[in-house]
């Protein structure tokens, strides 16, 4: 059996567009649950998904443990060995109050693949796969949200390039969630059911395609 790590925000965690972190959608909806279901019994899927959680950033608002860099090393060590991980963050470090642009934000995804790749907590102590997952663009109305994401909407939709070119620096695998889904327009920034099911779908295509017979 192989294991793959889920490593996201509120948007990993399930949390249904217009409601609070406490209003999620049922693990089969959620998109790590779709991804379990099209890989299969072979497969051990782990979802860890926080709501408002950054990439390398503490939150003066928040909390510093909205930091994924801070968890990501015990999540890695609780979880190894580990054979994938997807990262799918970004959307949180475009909010007002840290004042990020979009190459700032990829270079703190950089971070995180620092940090796995120097763990290595794959199989044997080797770094296991690692997948970068843009997050779909923020629509333009995002509700009362506004304030808190001041020019988050046209910086969100750098996010995929910048994204890219940086998986392709490192040399890990890509994909960008904005080809296959958009954000819900009810608050502009999550994503509903049937986006999480198109998101599962396409990632599960994603993971086969890595060629994992090279790797048995």
């Amino acid at each position: 059996m192989r294991t793959v790590l889920c490593f996201g925000d509120s948007n990993t965690h399930g949390q249904v567009p217009g409601g609070t972190p406490l209003d999620r959608y049922g693990w089969t909806q959620r998109w790590p649950g779709v991804l379990a279901r099209e890989l299969g019994s072979k497969w051990h899927v782990l979802e860890e998904g926080l709501s408002g959680r950054t990439t390398v950033r503490d939150d003066p608002i928040e909390g510093v443990h909205k930091n994924g860099r801070r968890y990501l090393r015990p999540c890695l060590q609780s979880h190894a060995p580990l054979d994938l991980i997807i990262i799918m963050l970004g959307t949180n470090d475009l909010k007002a109050r840290f004042q990020q642009p979009p190459s700032e934000v990829a270079m703190g995804i950089g971070c995180l693949v620092y940090d796995i790749k120097e763990l290595a907590p794959g199989p044997g102590g080797h770094v296991p796969e690692i997948m970068i997952v843009a997050p779909p663009p923020m629509r333009d109305d995002i509700k009362e949200w506004e304030s808190i994401f001041s020019g988050a909407q046209q910086k969100s939709h750098r996010l995929a390039l910048e994204f890219e070119i940086l998986a392709d620096s490192l040399e890990v695998h890509f994909f960008d969630a904005g080809s296959v889904i958009q954000c819900d327009p009810l608050d502009g920034f999550h994503i509903n059911a049937e986006a999480h099911a198109a998101l599962g779908v396409a990632l599960a295509s994603e993971v086969v395609t890595i060629g994992w017979s090279d790797h048995a």
